[in-house]
């Protein structure tokens, strides 16, 4: 539910964002409003045709072995996760300064009212199709049919709250701080995804196990109890780890977290190298 109800939260609250960017650049327009609305019902359809074509997939291929093709989901929502927190890494910020933009070229009449349905709907079917994969890849570790059903009521409902917020200006947080909370959190979530897709293959032999029990710390905390359920969908949490699940979950967080720190640092740098005046400024160290 906790790992259905993160992805699901950011997932909306960007959709949000450009909702409520757009809304609010475009002040003023009559009937914006109900072209935003057919935008947004717009993305939730073409959302929902996405997740009508997974489930035909998934049960085409699921004769090629429930282990290989739970592992093949993870395996791809871990893929999808990475891409899209190193994105919105670099991206995020121009995202966001787009949408206001054609807000206020809408305004002033140098555009047409129908491109904010067209860019509300594509922002909403982008989000909502990521969705899908992510609850695939969360569906594969077992989690129930009502905890990810709740978890994804929990998800809309703060990313929506959230969203109304920011429009209303009633968040004092930055929008990058939220984003970096929330984008390291699914960091976790994606690595824990990988230690659970290399389990499948250990369980489907097409991987070594390094180990079959690592450590085993169940006498601290089970994967049972509430506690170790939690830990274990917030950070992938196993009390007996293979080796090679070890290994996984090592590997992702280096390699996402380390494309994330460093775009991260190549975007600072260069928004520092444009801005007026900097080379002018003395350095701390002066």
């Amino acid at each position: 539910m906790l790992a259905t109800a993160i992805i699901v939260f950011r997932e909306v609250l960007e959709a949000a964002l450009i909702v409520g960017i757009v809304l609010a650049a475009s002040r003023g327009i009559a009937h914006r409003g109900a072209w935003v609305a057919g935008g947004i019902a717009a993305g939730v359809i073409g959302a929902t045709l996405v997740a009508a074509g997974a489930e035909t997939i998934a049960a085409a291929a699921a004769g090629m072995g429930q282990e290989l093709f739970n592992a093949a989901i993870l395996l791809a929502a871990v893929a999808m996760l990475g891409w899209h927190n190193i994105w919105m890494t670099t991206h995020g910020r121009e995202m966001a300064t787009a949408a206001n933009r054609l807000g206020s070229e809408v305004r002033d009449g140098a555009r047409p009212l129908w491109a904010l349905a067209l860019v509300v709907g594509l922002a909403v079917l982008r989000e909502g199709s990521e969705v899908v994969l992510f609850l695939y890849g969360i569906a594969a570790t077992a989690e129930g049919a009502g905890g990810m059903a709740l978890g994804g009521a929990l998800g809309v409902l703060g990313g929506a709250m959230a969203g109304a917020a920011l429009y209303y200006g009633l968040v004092s947080i930055p929008l990058r701080h939220l984003f970096a909370v929330t984008g390291w959190m699914v960091l976790l979530l994606a690595a824990g995804m990988a230690a659970q897709a290399a389990n499948f293959l250990v369980q489907a032999d097409l991987l070594p196990p390094l180990g079959n029990q690592v450590w085993d710390t169940s006498f601290l905390l089970t994967d049972d109890g509430l506690v170790g359920k939690v830990l274990h969908t917030l950070i992938g949490y196993t009390a007996q780890p293979a080796g090679i699940q070890v290994v996984f979950y090592v590997a992702t967080l280096i390699v996402i977290g380390g494309l994330m720190l460093l775009t991260g640092h190549v975007r600072g740098s260069t928004a520092d190298t444009r801005r007026p005046g900097r080379q002018s400024q003395p350095s701390p160290a002066e």
